[in-house]
Formats: structure tokens, sequence, C-alpha cells
């Protein structure tokens, strides 16, 4: 549970509120705590607003780490297809 002495800190700004719910929903998935400052301006004009996701200090190394994984992960079940069709062909 959030507590006022918690120090805030920001982890990752993102200019779309799909992309910050997605990392949201990885970091709360792996039972850190989150919140998302800014989401409400940012759905409502989005090119003007950012959201950014931010965690209890004691959090942010683990977050980070996960935001990281992220990156690495494919953006698309095309990306993914690619891919393991590209394994496949070096496997032969």
């Amino acid at each position: 549970m959030y507590m006022m002495s918690d120090e805030l800190v920001t982890v990752a700004t993102f200019p779309e509120p799909m992309e910050a719910n997605m990392a949201r929903s990885v970091l709360e998935g792996a039972g850190i705590e989150v919140f998302l400052r800014g989401e409400m301006a940012n759905s409502m004009v989005p090119v003007a607003f950012s959201s950014q996701l931010q965690v209890r200090s004691a959090d942010e190394a683990d977050a980070r780490r996960l935001l990281e994984s992220m990156e690495d992960m494919p953006a698309s079940l095309e990306d993914v297809t690619s891919a393991e069709i590209a394994a496949e062909g070096g496997a032969k």
C-alpha cells in the first residue's frame, strides 16, 4: 500500500495512453504498485500531454528492468511470426 512518506519516481514517459497502460499492466503484474500521472489529460488531448509512469523509489530498479525487457519484446504478431520463420530457416 502506498504511504505518504514514499517518494515517487518517474520511470518512463509515454506520449500514447495505450503504451502507458501496457507498461502499467506489466509492472502491476509483477506486483509493483504503479501511478500514472497525466493519464486523463493525455487521453483528452494526446499531442499536448504525456503520461508519466511512476513507482515508489524502492521499486525503481525492478520497474526499470521490467520496462527494458518490454523493449526487447516483439511489437506485433507479425514480428513474432517473422522471427519464428527466420529461426526455422536457420535450423535447417
